[in-house]
């Protein structure tokens, strides 16, 4: 997710990872696109169940929704100033 919004974002981003519960871990991205990619709930739909096979790239949140329990996205600040991106593990 991090890597996403180094790549996909002209403005500041940030990372931070948080105790979810005593079983897990919360990692988030804000970035300061308000755009969520598919798969998170943005509007270009559903994400692809499989990256091109001979993709170079595009296999970051694919990997992300395999390894958490849980994700989302939505929109942050007034005016819709960026987004937050978060996933949750547990072990």
């Amino acid at each position: 997710m991090l890597s996403n919004a180094h790549c996909h974002t002209d403005g500041p981003y940030a990372f931070r990872v948080r105790s979810a519960s005593p079983q897990g871990i919360r990692v988030a991205v804000w970035d300061s696109d308000p755009r969520i990619p598919p798969g998170f709930g943005g509007n270009g739909g559903a994400l692809d169940p499989y990256p091109p096979g001979t993709a170079e790239s595009g296999r970051g949140l694919h990997l992300v929704r395999a390894c958490a329990d849980s994700w989302g996205a939505g929109p942050v600040g007034k005016g819709h100033v960026g987004k937050l991106l978060w996933a949750e593990v547990s072990p």
